[in-house]
């Protein structure tokens, strides 16, 4: 009987001590600090159905400890990039977010007033906007809302808390990563053109990413997104690599 309880108890011991070594693993990972540099070389620059510009290189810096996230992220088109004389649409984003579970907030200051600009003119040039998402599993959704938009020194503009809602599918076909989204504008704003008013439906789009193996010790993953602009009667068809 003393033999059996000294079993027991020891398994118990045995399993107490890998239960705190996994937890201690997992909260390890989770509060590590992390930083990721990335880029895309894009055939074009399309943002929620309205075209910025054409063949672009786009780098980011991303920092995460734990569920904190700050990212650089930025656009430069290789049209206008050569000649500093025009207005090269040039973009800095810097965006702080949280995220837990599948929740996640964060705030972003946009800033596209192209090569030459000052950057440092946040009422007239920079953009700030709140967003909420939530994820579940493969079905994620995304509330985005202006909270400042840049005025250009007009000190009659109204702010229009221009708002862009999003919902979208992930799937896997034959290998092949694939995500269905649609977005759509609530009420009227930078997201209107033409004269369109109140609700619209802004975006339906089908994204498909790949790893092309070019070796044995080397895949070059590239991507291809169809995005169709309902309100705006317009359609892109983008082709990218990721670096």
């Amino acid at each position: 009987m003393a033999k059996r309880l000294v079993v027991l108890l020891t398994k118990k011991v045995i399993i107490a001590a890998a239960l705190t070594v996994g937890l201690s693993t997992s909260m390890k990972a989770q509060t590590e600090f992390e930083i990721t540099p990335s880029a895309d070389l894009v055939s074009s620059y399309v943002w929620r159905g309205m075209y910025q510009t054409g063949a672009s290189v786009q780098p980011s810096l991303n920092l995460s400890l734990g569920g904190l996230s700050l990212s650089f992220w930025g656009s430069t088109d290789f049209v206008s990039a050569g000649n500093v004389s025009l207005w090269t649409p040039k973009e800095f984003d810097i965006t702080l977010g949280w995220s837990s579970g599948g929740f996640s907030v964060s705030l972003a200051d946009y800033w596209w007033a192209g090569e030459g600009s000052k950057y440092g003119t946040y009422k007239e040039s920079h953009f700030f906007e709140g967003t909420l998402g939530y994820s579940f599993g493969s079905f994620s959704l995304g509330w985005n809302t202006m909270l400042w938009e840049g005025d250009g020194g007009d000190d009659d503009y109204e702010q229009q808390f221009s708002t862009f809602v999003t919902a979208a599918y992930d799937f896997s076909v034959k290998g092949v990563q694939c995500s269905a989204g649609i977005g759509v504008s609530p009420w009227t704003g930078m997201y209107h053109a033409g004269g369109s008013k109140g609700l619209v439906l802004s975006t339906l789009s089908l994204k498909a990413a790949k790893e092309i193996k070019l070796s044995d010790s080397f895949a070059l993953p590239v991507f291809t997104e169809v995005v169709l602009a309902p309100h705006l009667d317009n359609a892109f068809l983008v082709f990218g690599i990721s670096l």
